[in-house]
């Protein structure tokens, strides 16, 4: 049984969230609504990456391997790897495809390509995390045979892992960390129809799946629930990064699930991807150089982002749909920020230059854009907010329909949230000999933990459910599509 959830924000009033999530609640339908839509960005995305036709296959690793030259790569040949779940060994060909990612790390180069078909990956013996030091992309979403793609649809290609302590490790699902070796590499990363679903990465309290752990337990065998992103980008020099037809579901990071950082004269692409139920920022947008000229620039377009949790129940940062360091320029447009713990866009940090436009604003709980402390409405950004360029404008409201699991809607929006006030009136100061000891020197008296918590936190929600939320399209068109390939 599933729930449509209406929400209708007109002026932003935050003292109405309370009456519009019970009318929310109370509506009920059954809606599933497939929107596809193709970019002319995408299509000179995947002409440029495009499989290699068939050769035939040797014994060699040189000509076990397809070879082509790629104009978006320092590199002059670059190696296209084939990646499929019953595949075996390390020639990594169409005809025989290497089982994993990982069984191949140590042949990737720079600017190499891997196609990866359909299936679940955990990563060798489980380990559940894939981070690499070399400059590459990474494209699923194929059928077996790698002739044809449908990464939200028939051929998924997930990511994900496990928790046991033994296993799996705790650093981000994917990792492509360049910045050491390859600093002035001024080729492509692209990752492209990959989804990263960390639902089972995670510690739970019980079987429920209803409240993630922070703090592993030795005892039952747990890692902590990852607090690393789905995927993780930081680049040097004159790299160009993209980062599309993606989804990201049911991980807990500290900071972005999507986090990229690139370098001097970088940029990166983030386009049509789907970010659900996460904690931190939905998207983290972040500059490896600080100089006052080279900038890197970022593009998000086409995203759909919601529910973004605070970091944990009691935390006082994260949940907001994207964040960004003030080193760089940004154009955010046409992408859906919906039901944060906090906010929409955190300009914190200040970026003087934040270029908005045509974005649905929707459900968040505390403002929806923020230079400052203060947190600022929709309506009211046009007349405060400092940083928001005069490009920007046609950033909206409107009624919106989601296809929500029913159970799982009714956690979220029946939750009880609680504040570290709560937290720290509920705290009692205790008469131990080390508290005399310290009042007698002028220090802070240690008070006993509590056990007040939450009774819901990242709740895990199905893959097929998050999916379900990036195949609708909202508002005017905005937000993600099914990718059509």
């Amino acid at each position: 049984m599933r729930i449509v959830i209406l929400f209708l924000f007109v002026t932003f009033h935050f003292v109405q969230v309370d009456a519009q999530l019970d009318k929310l609640k109370k509506s009920i339908n059954n809606t599933s609504k497939t929107i596809s839509q193709t970019t002319k960005d995408a299509k000179e995305i995947k002409e440029s990456v495009a499989p290699t036709p068939k050769t035939s296959s040797s014994s060699s690793k040189s000509s076990a391997s397809e070879k082509s030259t790629s104009s978006n790569s320092s590199t002059a040949n670059v190696t296209h790897f084939y990646i499929r779940p019953d595949g075996k060994g390390k020639d990594a060909t169409k005809e025989a495809p290497a089982k994993d990612i990982a069984a191949i790390a140590m042949s990737i180069k720079a600017g190499d390509v891997v196609h990866i078909a359909a299936g679940v990956y955990t990563s060798k013996a489980d380990q559940s995390s894939d981070v690499f030091s070399v400059p590459f992309s990474i494209i699923g979403g194929y059928s077996p045979d790698f002739s044809k793609r449908d990464p939200w649809g028939q051929y998924k290609t997930i990511f994900s892992g496990t928790n046991d302590i033994s296993k799996g490790l705790t650093t981000e699902r994917i990792g492509i960390l360049t910045d050491k070796g390859y600093k002035d590499w001024k080729g492509e990363i692209l990752i492209d129809g990959i989804i990263i679903d960390n639902g089972a990465r995670n510690y739970y309290s019980d079987a429920k799946e209803e409240f993630i752990r922070r703090k592993a337990s030795a005892e039952k065998g747990l890692n902590p629930t990852p607090n690393t992103p789905g995927i993780k980008i930081r680049t040097g020099s004159g790299t160009k990064v993209i980062v599309k037809n993606c989804v990201i579901t049911n991980t807990a990071p500290t900071q972005g699930a999507l986090d990229v950082q690139v370098g001097k004269d970088g940029s990166a692409i983030i386009e049509n991807n789907l970010i659900v139920n996460n904690t931190g920022e939905g998207i983290m947008c972040k500059s490896n150089h600080h100089g006052a000229t080279g900038q890197p620039s970022y593009t998000v377009r086409n995203n759909t982002i919601l529910f973004s949790w605070k970091y944990d129940a009691i935390g006082s940062f994260g949940g907001n749909s994207i964040m960004f360091d003030n080193a760089l320029t940004l154009v955010a447009e046409n992408n859906v920020f919906g039901f944060s713990d906090y906010g929409g866009v955190n300009n914190i940090k200040q970026c003087k230059t934040v270029t908005l436009k045509n974005n649905l604003f929707v459900g968040h709980k505390k403002y929806d854009y923020q230079e400052y402390a203060t947190g600022l409405k929709l309506d009211e950004m046009e007349d405060y907010a400092n940083y928001v360029t005069r490009e920007s404008g046609n950033n909206y409201s409107q009624e919106i329909k989601l296809d929500v699991n029913k159970p799982w809607a009714e956690k979220y929006f029946g939750r009880v949230e609680i504040s570290r006030a709560e937290v720290d009136a509920a705290a009692k100061v205790s008469n131990s000999g080390a508290n005399q000891l310290r009042s007698m020197f002028g220090l802070p008296l240690q008070a006993s933990s509590v056990s007040k918590d939450a009774e819901i936190w990242l709740h895990r929600m199905a893959l097929e459910d998050a999916v379900k939320l990036g195949l609708s399209t909202y508002g005017k068109g905005s937000g993600c599509k099914k990718p059509v390939l």
